[in-house]
């Protein structure tokens, strides 16, 4: 089913204003989801309201958030989202590091307390409009096992790096550091079919194509998979994400983290506050005239999009072009949302005495 943006973007403002959102706040968090949709990003739009609503309802969400910095330098932030939306939390971090690269060169804020932030590239992305390479990164969920163990240790944990170019589009690489996010799994789950073979293993270590298989103790793989295909490396960078969000902020880390999935209760001896951010934003002239280095980073995209291919008929992909792609089809066209996730859109509708999304 084909949904135009305005009346998702609509729909979706008003379930943050029923939930007690600000204006603002309600206008900014729909635009977060909805860009997800909107760059065929279906594992973090508008399929992932009813979750923030069900962690609203356990009160793990504050609507109405003080986000103050708790610890400041010139270059650096610690921000504190009083368990704010992180749809909400993670513009502010951002534009707090913009503030501060405006001035010195780059900016860089951790964030505690803070939830959920939907893509990474959203926030990165910030940067870019005022000629930065724009840096995010969260950690999440516990449903990964490190390299070697059948226990769910880490979150998905992405990260994204967004670079400006001149002629082409931002370069945006953004990715989870797990074999697959989670939200992929949901996909699945709501289209009934299997997943690929090295996402996902079982509560005893054995490779699953079943995308139930977390909801029995099975667990997601790092990126990699295995140690034979460079699951470590996956491990590494999902480390790296947990601790710069983390263990420098003041957030829960590793298996503390709050989870946002139903089939996880948040631990009972918390570490830290909320899950934590990181992002960053560092002006390109601090190291080169801007045109300079959007004209060679063009020079870099020219070459790689020419590369010879063993299929003639499939080009190198850039780094943000399918999302790009899929950007321009959905604005003239429609969000396709599948059955499921309208019904429990409406579902959202009726709790909250709002026009349904499809009448």
């Amino acid at each position: 089913m084909l949904i135009s943006q305005s009346v998702l973007r609509n729909f979706t403002q008003n379930i943050f204003l029923s939930m007690g959102c600000s204006d603002e706040h309600a206008t900014l968090a729909a635009d977060v989801l909805l860009q997800a949709d909107l760059r065929g990003i279906d594992s973090h739009g508008v399929a992932r309201l009813v979750g923030y609503v069900r962690l609203w309802e356990s009160k793990r969400i504050n609507t109405n958030p003080n986000i103050t910095i708790a610890h400041e330098t010139p270059t650096t932030a610690t921000v504190d989202g009083d368990a704010g939306l992180g749809l909400v939390v993670a513009p502010f971090a951002m534009r707090l590091a913009i503030q501060k690269a405006e001035q010195y060169g780059s900016g860089w804020v951790s964030v505690r307390n803070s939830n959920h932030f939907g893509i990474a590239g959203y926030h990165s992305l910030l940067a870019v409009e005022k000629d930065m390479i724009g840096f995010a990164m969260t950690n999440a969920s516990p449903l990964v096992a490190p390299t070697y163990s059948s226990e769910r240790l880490l979150g998905t944990n992405p990260m994204c790096y967004a670079f400006p170019a001149g002629k082409y589009p931002p370069v945006v690489v953004d990715m989870a550091t797990s074999a697959a996010a989670n939200g992929k799994l949901e996909i699945a789950q709501r289209a009934g079919k299997p997943v690929p073979e090295g996402w996902i293993q079982d509560a005893e270590g054995n490779y699953t194509t079943d995308p139930h298989a977390l909801k029995s103790g099975g667990s997601l793989l790092p990126l990699g998979g295995d140690k034979e295909h460079g699951s470590h490396k996956g491990f590494g960078l999902s480390a790296t994400v947990d601790i710069l969000s983390a263990v420098l902020s003041g957030a829960n880390y590793g298996p503390w983290v709050p989870p946002f999935v139903t089939f996880l209760q948040p631990p009972a001896d918390p570490v830290g506050l909320g899950i934590g951010h990181f992002v960053g934003a560092m002006r390109v002239d601090g190291f080169r005239p801007v045109d300079e280095f959007k004209a060679h980073l063009d020079n870099w995209i020219s070459r790689f999009k020419s590369a010879a291919t063993v299929d003639p008929d499939q080009k190198v992909i850039i780094p943000g072009e399918p999302e790009l792609e899929a950007e321009a089809d959905r604005t003239a066209n429609g969000i396709p949302l599948v059955d499921s996730v309208v019904d429990d859109l409406n579902g959202l509708a009726v709790k909250f005495s709002i026009g349904p999304l499809i009448p």
